[in-house]
């Protein structure tokens, strides 16, 4: 690690199911200490990708790496340093929460019981409870813990709040997650494939949007708020003409017009500035509205 500061490195990664590539030469690279965000429409490529990393799945071409090594042949010790937790979870049906928790230790160098006693409780499960008869959320809840307690140095997430109520949900995401990465803010690093963007909005440090297994958007997520803005004017009459280009979308609606720039915001508030506008206001995009503009962004450069 002290020779590579990329905890994960994809290269040109490509997985094909018979003629369908899911995944399309997909390039990125995460930085240790990150909450890297991962961002696509089902069917976009996420899992695949998260499995290649895994060695859940092989590539078809290109290389993936995690710390360096490659999850094919150093299978063991790849594993030995993360925790992943899949959109859809399952355990064996005879077991406990406690024997779960258990089985899951006896694979661990290093088990924090602190961590799972708190968690337990905050989460409210019943450690002698079967597996069987816990809820959809509860059987999340549960892997979580699972991935928590061995304080790994990458936590691979994919939908990790499914199912999850929009209290526990928040608070998993604002303390559990964010205490995890505050421990050791230097090597532990969260890397999350998820639909709900905005609530993993004040953790994600970078991020990557992907369309059909390719790579749309690489950014720092400061850089990009930067980068996209949205401008709301309001005119004393409606605007007849309005020459903007440059704007990713321009709504009008009556005499307000809403507009999605991309790089060029100061050139458009000249603009808008010179139809002498009654008010006139610019706010950065949040990490949930840059995802929807993306497909602005793609339409553009098409």
């Amino acid at each position: 690690m002290a020779n590579n500061p990329f905890v994960i490195e994809l290269n040109n990664l490509t997985r094909r199911y018979g003629k369908t590539d899911a995944v399309n030469g997909l390039s990125l690279n995460v930085r240790a200490g990150k909450c890297y965000g991962f961002f696509g429409r089902n069917g976009a490529g996420k899992t695949t990708t998260i499995k290649c990393l895994l060695n859940l799945l092989r590539p078809s071409d290109g290389t993936a790496r995690v710390f360096g090594l490659d999850p094919q042949r150093d299978e063991v010790a790849v594993k030995a340093r993360l925790a992943y937790v899949p959109d859809v979870v399952a355990f064996y049906p005879w077991m406990t929460v406690r024997d779960t928790l258990e089985y899951y230790a006896s694979f661990r160098a290093h088990w924090n019981r602190d961590i799972e006693n708190d968690l337990l409780k905050r989460f409210q499960l019943d450690a002698a409870k079967k597996t069987t008869s816990l809820s959809k959320g509860q059987r999340t809840q549960l892997a979580l813990i699972g991935a928590i307690c061995p304080e790994p140095e990458l936590l691979v997430l994919d939908e990790p709040t499914s199912g999850l109520d929009p209290i526990v949900r928040r608070e998993f995401i604002e303390t559990v997650i964010g205490a995890y990465q505050s421990g050791d803010p230097e090597r532990r690093t969260v890397f999350v494939s998820t639909h709900l963007i905005s609530e993993f909005e004040g953790l994600i440090d970078e991020f990557t949007i992907i369309e059909a297994g390719r790579n749309l958007l690489t950014m720092d997520a400061d850089a990009a708020r930067d980068r996209f803005r949205k401008i709301r004017a309001r005119f004393g009459q409606s605007p007849t003409q309005l020459n903007l280009p440059g704007a990713l979308s321009v709504k009008q609606n009556g005499r307000e017009v809403e507009i999605i720039a991309d790089a060029n915001s100061e050139q458009i508030l000249e603009k808008l500035k010179a139809l002498a506008p009654e008010e006139l206001r610019s706010e950065s995009l949040s990490l949930e509205e840059i995802f929807v503009a993306s497909d602005l962004l793609k339409k553009a450069s098409a």
